[in-house]
């Protein structure tokens, strides 16, 4: 049985837990009109079902063009190389999780805490610097980069009519020296997630949350570390 989340119009969850494996982060889809876009691709295992759900709404998996990966964890990425083999999906992600991500260093993927050897995937659009504005199909999707789990964590970002949609994957860590995360860095990218003042946010474990939620999820995490 398919399952998908509306998160408002042309915003889908498509993949996680209890919608494709347990061990994927979300997979969000968005229709772009022209194209269809995802945020990031989930371990693998339940691409099959991700494909399912994309069906189920009425679209079909070859119009996902593009994907963007919002950092180079293993339940993030490791499904990316059966998109790009299957469908030749273009793959989008900062410089800084490049390494992890190309198969430079496999020990950024955290692949082995989940028993998953990484295919690992070449970037078709590389991005650097703090602020980056790509067009994809019929949309504007903004791009921030908010480092601290990992030195290329993004957030992403598109204005609707319904609001402002934030993608902002695994504000809730966890943190670990072996994937290069900064505590400090982290503070500073939670705050401009609290500057931007979504409607929607969209993480990549805890699922959806809107309006004032947003602010108490962040803030509730910035607590939790505020000694770290």
């Amino acid at each position: 049985m398919s399952k998908t989340i509306t998160i408002c119009d042309g915003i889908y969850a498509v993949g996680g837990p209890n919608l494709s494996r347990s061990e994927d982060a979300y997979v969000y889809l968005v229709d772009a009109k022209s194209c269809l876009v995802l945020i990031d691709a989930g371990v693998g295992y339940g691409n099959d079902k991700i494909e399912k759900n994309i069906r189920s709404l009425g679209s079909e998996p070859a119009q996902v063009w593009h994907i963007i990966a919002t950092h180079c964890h293993i339940d993030h990425i490791g499904g990316l190389h059966l998109w790009r083999d299957k469908y030749g999906s273009k793959i989008i992600a900062h410089e800084l999780d490049r390494a992890g991500i190309e198969g430079k260093n496999n020990e950024l993927t955290a692949a082995s805490m989940y028993g998953v050897d990484y295919r690992p995937v070449m970037l078709d659009t590389i991005l650097s610097g703090e602020h980056n504005q790509i067009r994809l199909g019929e949309m504007e999707f903004k791009v921030l980069h908010t480092p601290g789990h990992t030195p290329g964590s993004i957030s992403v970002y598109i204005d609707t009519p319904e609001g402002r949609v934030l993608f902002g994957q695994d504000i809730h860590g966890p943190f670990s020296p072996s994937w290069d995360s900064d505590m400090v860095e982290w503070r500073r990218s939670m705050r401009k997630l609290l500057d931007l003042e979504a409607d929607f946010l969209c993480e990549g474990h805890a699922g959806i949350y809107r309006g004032e939620e947003i602010r108490e999820y962040i803030e509730g995490y910035l607590r939790r570390y505020s000694s770290s």
